[in-house]
């Protein structure tokens, strides 16, 4: 496949830390958010068994914040979410499915309250930040809506812990997963929370204050020799691996919350309003039609770039959707869309790549 060039403009944004991460070698990029994005660095292999087994700094500015703030922004963020956010707490994470009033998937954020009336929306790639407006707009909620100057630096691997011990001393070890509060580098309070997009465990640092950032990022690496720390990314082998969904690529606003596997975070029987729920409680009735699964093939390598069909027999019953060689199971696995009654583990099924029949079988997801 030809490598291209991304044009660098003022509306693909760079974040504090591209200098840096250019000087450590990063080999691609791709836009997230409207923000470059590092993508690999060299190996993909190398670098997936490097964060099985070691840690990792990742620049992960792209994940952006949606900061809803004011009255009435308790009501604005449950309505945007299935989730049931009525016992929510000041200091933790929640993973929240963001809807449509048609129920199909607007984005799979992680809301932190900060406070009663103050939340940020760490976002996936697409653009929150004008559905909320919209929808506070239309409801003439009391909120005041923006994106703060936030750039997220995460720790992950598994010897993320003791880095992060290094720098912050032994009480960061006791934040619980999913929970976030603040903590002193050189003076300045930093957000962290025990999160990031690797099930290798880990922290994610919501950058405020930039000077301060950077410094941090640097003081990462140099206390992190001894635990052979290496600039890094979300791995897309790890994270297939994992059944760690990836919005607009695994799935979209054309799929609902049921079909991608998240009935558990979708709270139809609660008194809860929120946008979409009686179209919700019509597709559980009705029952879905199709579910992401796994797919292992027997393919060694695969490069994809868009949907490919997957069949059982010569009918069409699904779409490759993301795709890696693993590894672990030398093997090229997948997240498939795949239709009912075909969408249980064991299925036999093929693809036609390169004018080759390629047969695989549909498995669960998570991998591992």
């Amino acid at each position: 496949m030809k490598n291209y060039l991304i044009a660098k403009s003022r509306r693909l944004r760079s974040t504090p830390y591209t200098s840096r991460i250019e000087k450590q070698g990063v080999t691609a990029y791709t836009v997230y958010n409207h923000m470059l994005l590092p993508a690999a660095f060299g190996s993909l292999e190398e670098s997936c068994d490097h964060l099985k087994k070691d840690v990792q700094v990742w620049d992960v500015a792209a994940e952006r914040q949606v900061e809803i703030v004011g009255k009435d922004a308790a009501k604005l963020v449950q309505l945007m979410t299935c989730r049931d956010l009525s016992k929510s707490k000041i200091g933790r994470c929640y993973y929240c499915p963001i809807i449509d009033e048609n129920g199909k998937m607007v984005n799979d954020p992680v809301v932190l309250k900060l406070d009663e009336n103050r939340f940020w929306i760490s976002i996936a790639d697409s653009d929150v930040i004008f559905f909320a407006k919209g929808l506070a707009h239309g409801h003439k909620f009391d909120v005041n809506i923006f994106e703060p100057n936030v750039d997220i630096i995460a720790v992950q691997g598994p010897k993320s812990f003791a880095l992060m011990e290094k720098i912050f001393g032994k009480k960061i070890l006791d934040l619980k997963f999913f929970g976030f509060d603040f903590y002193d580098f050189q003076g300045t309070k930093h957000l962290i929370a025990r999160s990031g997009w690797s099930k290798q465990g880990g922290f994610e640092i919501y950058v405020e204050n930039t000077s301060s950032g950077v410094e941090l990022y640097d003081q990462l690496f140099e206390k992190g020799k001894d635990l052979n720390v290496k600039a890094g990314c979300p791995n897309l082998i790890e994270r297939i691996e994992s059944g760690l969904l990836s919005y607009g690529n695994d799935f979209d606003n054309n799929d609902n919350p049921y079909e991608c596997g998240f009935e558990k975070y979708v709270n139809i029987d609660s008194d809860i309003e929120f946008l979409g729920k009686e179209k919700l409680k019509e597709i559980k009735s009705k029952g879905i039609e199709r579910k992401l699964m796994g797919v292992i093939l027997d393919l060694e390598k695969l490069s994809i770039t868009k949907s490919l069909d997957i069949y059982e027999n010569e009918k069409k019953i699904g779409d490759l959707r993301s795709a890696c060689f693993s590894p672990h199971f030398e093997k090229v696995i997948g997240i498939a869309m795949i239709s009912e009654p075909f969408c249980k583990a064991s299925q036999t099924v093929y693809l036609n790549i390169d004018d080759k029949k390629v047969s695989g079988k549909v498995c669960d997801l998570p991998f591992i």
